[in-house]
């Protein structure tokens, strides 16, 4: 090796090789895979707010690479990648899971629920109050790190509709098994059909007369175009649940230290999410109503009809006899403790 003159090449050479070490062990890199691209209300709030919150509160120890619009794993695969550890997180829909996370199914049962921020709160008391919940994500290797939600539930018609009696006669699309039956009650036929171009085009045919779905989605499918008529209110739950959720091996490869620095960064986001969900249901009507559509927004009356429409709890009685027949015995018991939230929830 060929000496070196220079002194301050010398211990800018030292200084380089003696923080190399310190460098590599102070920070870790954790893996995130999202199955939606970078730009809505969701996927902005994570990476603007949650991903800076973890790296702010381990003081730089932990950093996420994230990767958007299914570039690792589609919103299908992506349980088992994670679970699997193919990645550290990933952001898990229950309803693409239906068979490893049946108890999850039950959050989209009910027709009408809270908003905004108590929306938030809902969910994490399902998670703190409930055992089998995150019983469940555990049977899946995974755990839950930060709980997110979407916009409600909205009606987009090809026709002029005054009220949610027009569904009757129709046919309508919805991809939630729930959904189906709630439009089935309501004296609908409903379909399901892959989303994209194939609904695109049902609904320019008219081989549609609507669908039934949240509305950041019909915005973003431009369903205003053939489907201009939008009945919306915050109170139409969806129950839409992304689980922002970690390998259980990497959550345990952790120290205590961090997991604390995590589950501080899930609360402070958490603070400000139920705002930033409302702000962005408002900014949604408005973007609609700039496109074209003609949007109504329906009062508390309509929303306790469609409820008493639905016979949603005949849906669920039939969903807790299917599953207990399929091994999930304790269907009935944990649906009873959702359900109590719900009323709580909705009583505030």
């Amino acid at each position: 090796m060929a000496p070196i003159h220079s002194n301050g090449t010398w211990i800018a050479l030292l200084l380089s090789i003696s923080l190399l070490p310190a460098v590599a062990s102070a920070n870790r890199i954790l893996t995130y895979s999202d199955h939606e691209p970078l730009g809505g209300m969701r996927t902005r709030f994570i990476n603007d707010v949650f991903f800076p919150a973890i790296e702010k509160e381990s003081q730089g120890r932990l950093k996420v690479d994230a990767h958007w619009g299914g570039e690792l794993n589609n919103s299908y695969e992506a349980l088992g990648k994670v679970s699997q550890g193919g990645v550290d997180m990933a952001t898990v829909v229950p309803e693409y899971a239906a068979d490893r996370l049946p108890l999850h199914q039950i959050f989209k049962s009910f027709p009408v629920g809270p908003t905004g921020a108590q929306q938030v709160d809902f969910f994490r008391h399902a998670y703190s109050e409930i055992p089998s919940f995150p019983a469940e994500l555990k049977k899946n290797n995974i755990v839950n790190v930060f709980l997110q939600t979407g916009y409600p539930l909205a009606f987009f018609s090809r026709k002029a509709m005054p009220d949610l009696g027009e569904i009757k006669g129709g046919t309508w699309r919805s991809a939630s098994f729930w959904q189906q039956r709630f439009l089935q009650n309501a004296g609908a036929t409903p379909v399901t059909m892959p989303w994209g171009e194939p609904t695109y085009n049902a609904l320019k045919t008219g081989a549609i007369d609507g669908m039934m779905l949240n509305v950041d989605s019909g915005y973003d499918l431009k369903a205003y175009r053939f489907a201009p008529n939008v009945l919306i209110a915050k109170e139409l739950w969806l129950g839409h649940l992304y689980i922002l959720a970690m390998n259980e091996k990497t959550w345990r490869s952790l120290s205590t230290q961090d997991q604390a620095a995590i589950q501080r960064a899930a609360n402070t986001a958490y603070q400000s999410l139920g705002a930033v969900m409302d702000r962005s249901f408002n900014t949604q009507i408005a973007d609609l109503r700039e496109a074209g559509a003609t949007v109504r927004i329906l009062k508390p009356q309509e929303i306790a009809q469609w409820q008493a429409t639905t016979r949603y709890q005949a849906a669920q009685s039939k969903w807790v006899a299917e599953q207990e027949a399929k091994g999930v015995k304790e269907a009935g018991t944990v649906l009873k403790q959702v359900t109590t939230l719900m009323n709580n929830a909705s009583r505030h």
